[in-house]
């Protein structure tokens, strides 16, 4: 009996799924879709197949490339070839050119991954076939520095490849920024967010290095619309995790690529594979660690890269400052201060898919009034009365314009006229910018009454709030002051932490809620704390709205608790 010899992706991804080596959910998933996928192939009418021989071409040329410190050839790990021959060797059938126009690659630092993307655009660079000639490949990232960072490991292999061949020597040029393949009229450059000129690129491969750190999408935007007269584009993001939770990585991509993995979305052309750890409880038990970092697979790497991972996990741990070393060495996203008030991840998984039904719910409400120019918000804090004692939470702001909404939108570097359709904001209707008080007490009367809500009080920071309690006097709405102080806000503050860390507030990730969330930062005073208003001012209003509301919303289930001295003596107490 013959036996087949499996291609190394292929291999890779049925090892991941048996458990032969241990891999986090987000791989498994990427195995799965894999191997799911090879049998849909099977099917005529699937537009895709898997062709391994494009895959070994690209390996077999990546494994003759020198490593840039020893000079000898690479050896690539098996998780490293599973990625390439995703990319490579998946096919349109009906063109032939690759599948994947897109991929997101994550892992913790020093993973191999830098060295990997590298090779891969000097393969494009010297046998690229679609096109022929004028193969741009930039590396590109948030600032300059790092945009160079893959482009001089790009540099270094090369200049060993130069070293080992005559003919390669004659058909490439290094200059400073640039790497020209003469024979193609083919080049590789570095770019970055402040490169004079963005405009007219025509570009084959982007790589978006360390993504973790951009602020916006204005880079992938440039390099995907510069690719809609490429056949086989392809647009590379490669990054560990960050501190960045209102980035584009975390907030757009990470999302986006968790749903296609676990089928939630469909997107064909786009490849994902993330290592990660699952549950930041990990870090404790070496035997997860691969989960992260995947070189740990190469049994002449491991002792060397377990004694590396120990010393930065005792060292953060005696310092008690575990933030870096679990994003940059275990992969997971964290905010960038500890003081701040949430974990991303605690946040994130009290995330439920549907909006539970609130009509005729009590309802919490708070109110954040800013500066007449800048950003108010209602919060919303509905009990369940569910066997749980859950909550749910929401908000809705109203946006001033002042100096105008399209400068507005590009200095907070939010869509609000998309929020706006999406019914998460109200952009005000007032000449002057301002905004107006009347369209938040008209959305909240509304909100009331549409949804029949038992109103347990409006809950309000002092602050300008004079006009907007004369307005809604004429409701009979309980109207209760909340002082700004950690004498009334520091035990809400500490409770809400709790009830998010049990999954007990539940929201719909609201983008603007989670902005705020992801933005507050907590001022501590000896025990107490309370978010600093101080900072961020005009990102935290939904929060801060929400605050106000859960300073009585916390004691909501204790108030419908059972009332023991009248159990005991009712008729239904006995022996």
């Amino acid at each position: 009996m013959t036996t087949i010899k499996k291609d190394p992706g292929t291999l890779y991804a049925e090892k991941v799924v048996s458990g032969e080596i241990v891999a986090s959910k987000k791989v498994i998933q990427a195995c799965e879709r894999h191997l799911r996928d090879l049998e849909k192939s099977k099917d005529p009418n699937y537009p895709y197949e898997y062709k391994p021989q494009k895959g070994a071409k690209v390996v077999k040329f990546l494994e003759m490339l020198p490593d840039i410190s020893t000079g000898k050839p690479t050896s690539l790990a098996l998780f490293q070839k599973f990625i390439v021959y995703m990319i490579f060797a998946w096919r349109v059938k009906e063109t032939g050119y690759r599948r994947f126009t897109k991929a997101y690659i994550s892992m913790a630092r020093k993973g191999g991954k830098s060295v990997l993307v590298a090779g891969i655009a000097l393969y494009e660079l010297l046998f690229g076939d679609a096109p022929r000639y004028d193969r741009q490949i930039y590396t590109t990232a948030n600032s300059r520095k790092q945009a160079k960072a893959v482009f001089n490991m790009i540099v270094m292999q090369l200049k060993k490849l130069r070293n080992k061949s005559k003919q390669i020597k004659k058909m490439t040029k290094i200059i400073q920024n640039e790497i020209r393949f003469l024979l193609e009229d083919s080049i590789i450059m570095p770019l970055s967010r402040d490169t004079d000129n963005l405009d007219g690129l025509n570009v084959l491969l982007g790589i978006l290095d360390e993504f973790h750190t951009a602020t916006n999408t204005k880079m992938l935007e440039v390099l995907e619309s510069s690719q809609m007269q490429q056949d086989q584009s392809l647009i590379l993001i490669i990054s560990t995790a960050g501190f960045k939770l209102n980035g584009p990585m975390y907030a757009q991509e990470y999302p986006y690529v968790t749903d296609i993995l676990s089928g939630k979305k469909e997107n064909e052309n786009y490849f994902a594979v993330v290592y990660e750890q699952d549950d930041e409880k990990e870090i404790s038990d070496e035997s997860t660690w691969i989960k992260s970092n995947p070189l740990l697979e190469v049994e002449s790497m491991k002792k060397k890269l377990l004694k590396n991972l120990r010393k930065k996990l005792k060292e953060a741990q005696e310092k008690d400052d575990l933030n870096g070393t679990l994003v940059k060495n275990f992969n997971l996203w964290r905010s960038a201060s500890s003081d701040s008030l949430l974990n991303g991840d605690d946040w994130k998984d009290c995330a439920v898919e549907e909006k539970p039904d609130i009509y005729g719910k009590p309802v919490y409400i708070g109110v954040d009034l800013s500066r007449s120019e800048d950003l108010s918000s209602l919060g919303f804090i509905y009990p369940l009365e569910d066997a749980e004692e859950n909550f749910y939470v929401d908000s809705h702001s109203f946006v001033g314009r002042k100096g105008g909404l399209e400068n507005k939108i590009q200095r907070d570097k939010i869509d609000y006229k998309r929020l706006e359709q999406e019914g998460y904001c109200t952009i005000t209707d007032k000449e002057s910018g301002i905004i107006n008080l009347q369209q938040v007490i008209d959305y909240m009367v509304d909100h009331i009454t549409k949804n029949d809500l038992q109103v347990k009080g409006i809950f309000y920071d002092p602050y300008n709030i004079s006009l907007f309690l004369n307005e809604i006097e004429q409701y009979g709405y309980p109207a209760i002051e909340v002082r700004q102080g950690v004498r009334t806000l520091s035990e809400p503050t500490k409770n809400f932490r709790l009830n998010v860390m049990d999954q007990r507030l539940l929201h719909t990730n609201n983008p603007l809620l989670n902005l705020a969330i992801n933005n507050a930062i907590l001022k501590k005073v000896n025990d107490t704390v309370q978010i600093d208003k101080d900072l961020n001012r005009e990102k935290i209003d939904p929060i801060a709205a929400l605050m106000n509301a859960y300073t009585e919303a916390m004691y909501h289930y204790e108030q419908n608790e059972t009332d023991w001295d009248a159990y005991y003596q009712s008729e239904d107490f006995g022996i």
